[in-house]
């Protein structure tokens, strides 16, 4: 299993936010606790077909020291294609 981040260049509320992506959700919700993201930032159905934390760049600087791979804008799409959920099924 895998977790990655894209670069963090979306500006909100003063921050620059990023996208954390995994494999599995579960392995996705772990990574999140391990970075002491709340489970209520989770970002899944029904709102959004593919399950991701938003989080801050110093966020994405700590989840890639503790092992998260690093991804290009093309290269997270084709995760979030990956991991998108169709019917409202989570892929586990």
């Amino acid at each position: 299993m895998a977790v990655y981040v894209d670069a963090a260049i979306w500006n909100w509320a003063g921050h620059r936010w990023c996208h954390l992506l995994a494999d599995d959700t579960d392995e996705l919700h772990r990574f999140a606790l391990q970075l002491g993201i709340k489970r209520s930032s989770y970002q899944g159905p029904p709102k959004t077909s593919a399950p991701h934390y938003d989080i801050t760049g110093f966020e994405r600087d700590r989840a890639v020291r503790l092992g998260a791979i690093e991804c290009s804008r093309e290269e997270i799409v084709a995760i979030f294609r990956r991991v998108r959920v169709r019917n409202g099924k989570i892929k586990r």
